[in-house]
Order: C-alpha cells, then sequence, then structure tokens
C-alpha cells in the first residue's frame, strides 16, 4: 500500500472543505444588484482593453470595477476564492501527484517568457490577477512530460507553440473569450480541449489546464 495515500486524503478533504464553505457563503449571498452587473462589465472590458494594448485604461477599468465588485459583495468574492483555491489544489495533486512539482499561489503574478531561451519545468499556478506571455517556442523541455496547470480570479494569458511540440489542452472561463488553436468561444461557461494529432506517440509533450473565473486565453499553435 501507498503510505502517502493518508496524507492524500486528508489534503484532499481539507480542500473539498473550502469548496464546501465557499460554495455555502455565495449560496447564501448571492444576489443579481446593477453594482454587480455594472462591475463585472468593467472588469470584462478592462480585459478586452488590455488584450488589445490598452493597457492603462484595462487596468484602471479591472481596478475601478474590483473595488466596485468588492465592496459590493466581499463575502461573494472570498467565497469564489475558496472554491477556486480548493479546486487549484485538488486539480494540482491530480495532474503531479507528490512528483515534486513547482507550485505558487500569487495576488498578481506578470510574466513574459518570449525573449530568449527558458527551461520548461511542471508547475501549478493560481492567482488573483495573472499576466501570462509565454512563447515555447524558446522553451526547453526539462522532463519527457510537463504539466502545466495554470488557474485562478482574472487572467490575460498568451502562449504560443510550435506546430511540431506535442500538446494536449483544457482550457476555461467562466466570463470571457478564448481562443486555442482554431477553435474560439467567447461568453459565459467557456471550455475547449484541443490536442496534437501526434500527442499519445510523441516522445516529449505538454500537458496544459488553463481555467479562470474572468478571463481572456489567446493559445496559439504555429
Amino acid at each position: 500500500m501507498d503510505s502517502r495515500q493518508p496524507n492524500y486524503n486528508k489534503g484532499r478533504n481539507t480542500y473539498l472543505l473550502l469548496i464546501g464553505a465557499g460554495v455555502f457563503v455565495l449560496l447564501s449571498k448571492v444576489v443579481a444588484t446593477p453594482a454587480t452587473v455594472i462591475s463585472l462589465f468593467m472588469v470584462l472590458l478592462g480585459v478586452y482593453c488590455i488584450r488589445h494594448g490598452i493597457r492603462r485604461k484595462g487596468y484602471v477599468l479591472l481596478c475601478i470595477g474590483g473595488f466596485i465588485l468588492v465592496g459590493s459583495h466581499f463575502v461573494v468574492i472570498m467565497a469564489l476564492i475558496l472554491i477556486s483555491l480548493g479546486y487549484f489544489y485538488i486539480k494540482s495533486k491530480e495532474m503531479h501527484g507528490e512528483t515534486g512539482a513547482i507550485q505558487r499561489t500569487r495576488l498578481i503574478e506578470s510574466q513574459k517568457r518570449n525573449k530568449e531561451a527558458w527551461i520548461l519545468r511542471s508547475l501549478s499556478l493560481w492567482c488573483v490577477i495573472g499576466e501570462l506571455s509565454l512563447d515555447f517556442t524558446l522553451a526547453i523541455p526539462e522532463e519527457p512530460e510537463t504539466t502545466l496547470v495554470l488557474q485562478g480570479m482574472i487572467g490575460d494569458i498568451d502562449l504560443y507553440f510550435p506546430e511540431d511540440m506535442a500538446v494536449s489542452i483544457e482550457s476555461s472561463v467562466l466570463f470571457g473569450q478564448m481562443r486555442v488553436g482554431s477553435q474560439r468561444e467567447s461568453g459565459t461557461m467557456n471550455k475547449i480541449y484541443w490536442q496534437s494529432p501526434h500527442y499519445d506517440t510523441a516522445d516529449t509533450k505538454v500537458k496544459l489546464i488553463v481555467s479562470y473565473l474572468v478571463g481572456d486565453i489567446d493559445i496559439k499553435v504555429l
């Protein structure tokens, strides 16, 4: 018997408790008010502006919308954070197990790796606000199969994969838009699965899971 199993089950129960507490609070507090609608619209518009290069205006809209949203529904925001964190830890454990993959939680995360070569390692990252621009044509894999879990509240994600890299992608956003290869989705509760034709037989592969509550996700296969 695997001696790590009791610890894994104990951790999983803790994360499920986080999700349950978040759902309970959310169901007891959610009310569709004009302030909620306006703040969500401003957050989405901010993400759109950032995605189209109007970064200063985009971040101002994000901050104002986020401030209104937190001020109007602080308890709801905390519930969503609990649910998101609980789901993140469960997903991270499922994907990485006890392999020692890097695991990070951040309030704000901004990374741009698109100008020089960089080392590709298995990673789980959760953040309240994330801005990532990663060019995998410059990545140097450290292991035969790399697993990346990118999750959080608000995300502006741009990823570029070379056509010859074997990739499996699961991407989802609750509110926002995303493009994975030639597939596009926008609006609410969107999910896209995409996999390279040669993924199963490839010697080196990347498994990617991207999940944000509000996001603009653009994953290109060059």
